[in-house]
């Protein structure tokens, strides 16, 4: 089975929710097409890199694959990611992702099996927590938190930055809800202590990537030694190899690897592998609506590790799958047919489809 064609398709989809700093959904998908007809659907990590991720797969990944098999799939991500070299950071690491989940997803659909059995697993629904946006006004983080409960998540991931708006969610959602809090690098190693033993008392499940750079597992290390609470690191990490050096820093123990940043399928396997071996939580990050939330969720549910798995607190103008990710009570549903499970809507991409 031979690769015949890839082609890159960059969707905007408006945010009716607010408040939120852009009202765009941008997402950055890939076709991979076959000689037997079969095709696979990736998706690469865009935000506002979507031209310079598109040109990567065009111009470096794109001439690399076309007529070689569809089948070899850790194969042909690794010879490619060898050709590109030092540039592999950043659009191409992206670009290559899209490529692995694709061929995944032709790989399930080939054998007639959905990921999550290709990989052994037999969860049919897992539960899903809530991952709100940063509201900072303590009045919407509770707002929005309790609204999330109402629909039936019962647990939630905020992303603020001080101590009130956590207070409030807490205050307002009770202590039968679980709750995360993800930063975005906000502190320093200093400040990042101070907070996490102030953030204590509102019984955190983990504390996400607080310091700047994410990178710097050193201080990571020291934030989680003195703070108290558990550390999730890793959505940035563009190989296993990266998860390694965490762990051997002590710096986390929630190792958060992002399928459509870290090389896709392939290399997240090794993660949730070394996750076993080193006793720690697979959490794969996966604040995605398309192919890359569908990988996320066959990872997860493939994992002998009980996950509760990341679900964008969106409202978004129209979805790729229809309500097929919607939640039912507080769970996902894993899609049980062949590979992902689930193509694209066309009328979705019809209507959301910008020019690159």
């Amino acid at each position: 089975m031979k690769i015949t064609n890839l082609e890159v398709i960059r969707l905007r989809v408006p945010v009716l929710d607010r408040p939120r700093p852009d009202p765009w959904h941008n997402m950055l998908l890939l076709r991979v097409d076959t000689d037997t007809g079969i095709s696979g659907w990736g998706e690469a990590w865009s935000l506002n890199l979507a031209k310079a991720t598109a040109a990567a797969i065009a111009n470096s990944v794109a001439p690399l694959c076309i007529g070689q098999s569809a089948e070899d799939i850790s194969g042909l991500s690794l010879a490619i990611r060898k050709q590109i070299g030092n540039t592999r950071n950043g659009p191409l690491t992206y670009a290559v992702s899209a490529l692995d989940i694709a061929l995944w997803d032709i790989a399930g659909k080939a054998a007639g099996l959905p990921l999550c059995r290709v990989f052994g697993g037999t969860a049919q629904s897992l539960p899903a927590y809530a991952s709100l946006y940063r509201y900072s006004d303590p009045e919407i983080a509770a707002e929005k938190s309790a609204e999330a409960v109402a629909r039936g998540y019962r647990h939630l991931k905020l992303h603020e930055c001080e101590i009130a708006p956590v207070a409030a969610t807490r205050e307002a959602v009770g202590d039968d809800i679980s709750i995360r809090l993800d930063p975005a690098w906000a502190w320093n190693p200093v400040q990042a202590i101070d907070m996490a033993r102030r953030l204590r008392k509102y019984n955190l499940v983990w504390l996400e990537e607080p310091v700047w750079p994410p990178e710097d597992y050193r201080s990571l290390a020291e934030v989680a030694a003195q703070s108290g609470i558990p550390l999730a690191a890793g959505e940035n990490c563009i190989s296993a190899m990266d998860f390694r050096h965490l762990w051997e820093a002590n710096a986390a123990r929630f190792m958060q690897p992002s399928v459509i940043k870290i090389g896709g399928i392939s290399e997240s396997l090794k993660v949730a592998a070394l996750a076993d071996v080193c006793n720690a939580q697979f959490a794969p990050h996966s604040y995605y609506h398309g192919p890359g939330m569908l990988a996320s969720l066959h990872l997860a549910a493939a994992s002998a590790q009980e996950i509760v798995v990341e679900h964008g607190y969106d409202e978004l103008e129209g979805w790729p799958y229809g309500d097929a990710l919607a939640l039912n009570v507080g769970n996902l549903t894993i899609p049980q047919k062949p590979g992902l499970g689930l193509d694209p809507n066309p009328g979705f991409l019809k209507e959301y489809t910008v020019e690159l």
